[in-house]
This record gives structure tokens, C-alpha cells and sequence, in this order.
């Protein structure tokens, strides 16, 4: 933990310990479902607070590794969130590319209405979306699962926004040199871009495998769900009958990779923000 200055302001000070304690009741919810998760059941059936004390037991993790169809479920999940967040970031970066240096008629009319579709929550496209893809016979696919994200305004305007922010001398430069415009795009624009990137493939892959709604109305056979769907239908109508501590146990299951994800890559998402909140 870094030292504090004695001659640093009151006021900072204060706010490095208002950080501190806002970080502890971030973190408490936390240890206590993981507490939980490796509590014997019938233990946890007498009361909550017997978390803080032996015994502890591996059993919950055992059971559900054991149960239904975990290894498939998470094939899905890694297969539909990968190739999601990488068709993302080829569409995003290709037309927030276009949007940043690219002059064509209506592209300014047209960035509105890219945007104007971040005002609309997914909910509401749901039927037609459901209808069309019955049609087309695409549920029970990963195409299916993969293809109703692909269109993300939020990607093409980060990246439309990061593009615009790199100095135009480099792609200038590379012009003067006979570079077509796809070569500037692909040696110069999007290796500089790779902080943005890399922060939009964080937030796609976040939300492609933590999805609940689209997959549990395209997912109907046990063998196509993802993780989030199969762990709930793991579960009964009551808590008590499957074990407390056997649901804290699939809720650590399902959120560790991500933890695992950000703890990775979090220096590359704070350089991105700060970079835009720079410009």
C-alpha cells in the first residue's frame, strides 16, 4: 500500500481513505459468496453466519462439475464469446475507421443514427428478433446466439472516437508513400488503436458471456445452452432444496473468468479511458 505524504492536503488524504473504504464494501459481497460456496449445506440450513467458521468443504464445487452438462455449456459459452467479440471488433474497427477519415455522402446522418441505436434496450427488439430468426431457422445455433450482438454502436463509436484522436501526419505520411487507404488502416490506424480495442473486446466478451435474455430464447435444448442458462436450469424453485452454498458455488463458477479477464487485461482498459478522457 502506497505511503501517505504528511504534507500532503487534508482533503486528498481524505479521499485516498474514502477510496479504501468504498473498495472493503465493494469487496465484502464478494468474500461472503465465496464463504458460502465452501460451506457444507446442511451446515449453512441453521444460518448464514456460520460462514466465519470451520467446516469447509470443496463438496458444492465437486457436485456441480459432476452435474448435467457443465463441459458442454462451457464450450458454448467460450465458443459464442469469442467469436462474437471478434467479429465485433473487425465490424467496429472497419466502420468506426470509416466514420473517423472517410468522406461519402449522408456519413454524418448516418453516425446519428449508429447512435441513436444506444437509446434502444435490447428488450424491445426481442419479438421481431425472436419472429425473424424462427424464420430463417437460426435458433439452436451458435449462429443464432452469436449474430443479434454483432451490431454494437457503442463499439463503432469508441472506436470512431479513438480513430479520430490519432494524428492524421502518420496516415498523411504513408499517403505520400503511394500506401492505399486499406494498408494505412491496417499498418498504422489499428496497431495504434490496440488500447481501445482491446478495451472493447473486454466489454463484448463481458457481455457476451454473462448474456442471459437472447440465449434463453434461442437456446431451447440442453445442448445448445451457454453457461449463465444451464446453471439455471440446474437450479430448482427453492434455494433450500438445491443447497445455499451450491448456488454461491455457480455464481463464483460463472463470474471468475471475467474477474480473471479484467485482472488481465485492466491496464490496457484504464489507458483507453484515461487516453479519452485525455482528448
Amino acid at each position: 500500500m502506497a505511503k501517505l505524504d504528511p504534507q500532503e492536503p487534508v482533503f486528498s488524504r481524505l479521499s485516498y481513505w474514502l477510496v479504501i473504504a468504498l473498495s472493503l464494501c465493494w469487496l465484502i459481497p464478494l468474500f461472503w459468496v465465496l464463504g458460502l460456496s465452501f460451506k457444507p449445506n446442511e451446515e449453512l440450513s441453521y444460518g448464514l453466519g456460520t460462514v466465519f467458521r470451520a467446516p469447509y468443504t470443496l463438496d458444492n464445487y465437486s457436485d456441480l462439475i459432476r452435474s448435467s452438462q457443465l463441459g458442454r455449456w462451457i464450450l458454448n459459452s467460450v465458443v459464442v464469446s469469442i467469436i462474437q467479440t471478434v467479429l465485433v471488433l473487425i465490424i467496429c474497427s472497419i466502420a468506426g475507421y470509416g466514420f473517423a477519415r472517410l468522406e461519402f455522402p449522408g456519413r454524418r446522418a448516418l453516425f446519428v443514427f449508429v447512435l441513436i441505436g444506444l437509446a434502444i434496450p435490447r428488450q424491445a427488439i426481442i419479438i421481431p428478433l425472436h419472429a425473424m430468426f424462427v424464420d430463417l431457422d437460426l435458433h439452436n445455433t451458435y449462429t443464432g446466439l452469436i449474430l443479434p450482438h454483432l451490431g454494437t454502436p457503442f463499439g463503432v463509436f469508441l472506436m470512431a472516437s479513438y480513430f479520430r484522436a490519432l494524428p492524421r501526419e502518420l496516415e498523411e505520411a504513408a499517403a505520400l508513400d503511394n500506401a492505399s487507404r486499406w494498408k494505412i488502416f491496417l499498418t498504422i490506424a489499428l496497431p495504434l488503436s490496440v488500447p481501445a480495442q482491446i478495451t472493447l473486446a473486454i466489454f463484448t466478451f463481458l457481455d457476451a458471456w454473462n448474456d442471459y435474455l437472447w440465449p434463453l430464447i434461442s437456446a431451447t435444448r440442453p445442448e445448445m445452452y451457454t453457461l449463465t442458462i444451464g446453471l439455471a436450469a440446474t437450479q430448482t424453485n427453492f434455494d433450500q432444496s438445491e443447497g445455499i452454498g451450491y448456488l454461491m458455488a455457480q455464481a463464483v463458477f460463472a463470474g471468475l473468468p471475467m474477474l480473471i479477464l479484467y485482472l488481465i487485461f485492466q491496464k490496457y482498459v484504464l489507458r483507453a479511458v484515461a487516453g479519452a478522457g485525455g482528448r
